[in-house]
């Protein structure tokens, strides 16, 4: 899912090409993706684009008289800008937003249309999509320690609840919390002082550094290459690839669809996470360090 890096780059690709201009049409391919009735869609049409705004992972296109067409891209969607006309084509096509220059197309991979288009009036609608989450390259020390211990959540849930914190997904929350060398499993409530201010280091180094990047990868084309694998990530996607701190295997849990990443020797003291399906799976073989599961793989190598 495009997170807060890649909606900022976004913003600034699309504040270069469609604030001042007129939405000539829009284009709906897909029956799911429009969620309101009121405001109309044909309200936004032969409006101008005044402005553009982030609310956490949505990307916020205001028009005249105050409407707002409000994009949340979910984990498959994404944006291009191509020729003005350009063809929508099933089955990935969700939407297309034709301007005089050019026109956006939307479009969604996978079976599972998620994608969210939310036509809104006012502030008062924009505020009713906010999840209200802290917005944390805003916040200070003492914003950022109160809002992760108002509730007692692992680090992993934390990061990524929208309402607890904005824009931060699955994948920089791996990177996040491999920068700050905390547990994905530690829990909020129980973290030191000197912890908490590691994290809040780590988020804004870390979400900075990556916003950054994507600005300098992009250029004044459109980002065309947004995706949660990337391989100057340290951990997130990068599954028994050695550690770029320590050289150790990465590692990785499931629970509830979600996937966290992390190194045991930087992060867990070299205990391994409890996987959920597979510590059942194995019960009293599953290995509980680092040195466990290497002995267990060294085994199994010489069995073959």
């Amino acid at each position: 899912m495009p997170e807060l890096p890649d909606i900022v780059a976004y913003i600034e690709a699309l504040n270069k090409r469609i604030v001042g201009q007129k939405i000539e049409s829009i284009r709906i391919a897909s029956p799911f993706l429009l969620r309101t009735a009121v405001p109309p869609l044909q309200a936004a049409e032969d409006q101008n684009v005044t402005q553009l705004r982030r609310i956490g992972k949505r990307i916020c296109i205001g028009l005249d008289d105050d409407l707002w067409l409000v994009l949340h891209l979910m984990i498959a969607g994404r944006l291009h800008w191509k020729e003005r006309g350009a063809k929508l084509a099933r089955p990935r096509g969700l939407a297309a937003f034709d301007f005089p220059h050019g026109t956006l197309l939307w479009t969604e991979a996978g079976s599972q249309k998620r994608a969210s288009l939310h036509v809104v009036a006012g502030e008062e609608g924009l505020l009713a999509l906010d999840p209200g989450g802290l917005e944390v390259l805003d916040a200070d020390l003492d914003q950022f320690a109160t809002a992760l211990t108002r509730e007692n959540h692992t680090l992993k849930r934390s990061l990524t609840d929208p309402h607890m914190f904005s824009g931060i997904g699955n994948a920089y929350s791996d990177e996040i919390l491999w920068q700050a060398q905390l547990s994905p499993m530690q829990l909020t409530q129980k973290l030191k002082p000197e912890e908490i201010a590691r994290l809040y280091q780590a988020v804004q180094s870390t979400l900075t550094k990556w916003v950054s990047q994507l600005r300098n990868e992009t250029g004044d084309a459109f980002p065309e290459k947004v995706t949660a694998f990337r391989k100057e990530m340290a951990v997130h996607g990068k599954y028994k690839q050695p550690c770029p701190r320590c050289g150790k295997p990465i590692q990785r849990i499931r629970y509830a669809g979600n996937e966290a990443n992390y190194c045991p020797h930087c992060q867990t003291n070299d205990k391994l996470l409890a996987d959920r399906a597979l510590s059942r799976l194995l019960r009293d073989d599953w290995p509980k360090t680092l040195e466990q599961l290497e002995t267990m793989v060294e085994k199994r190598r010489n069995l073959r």
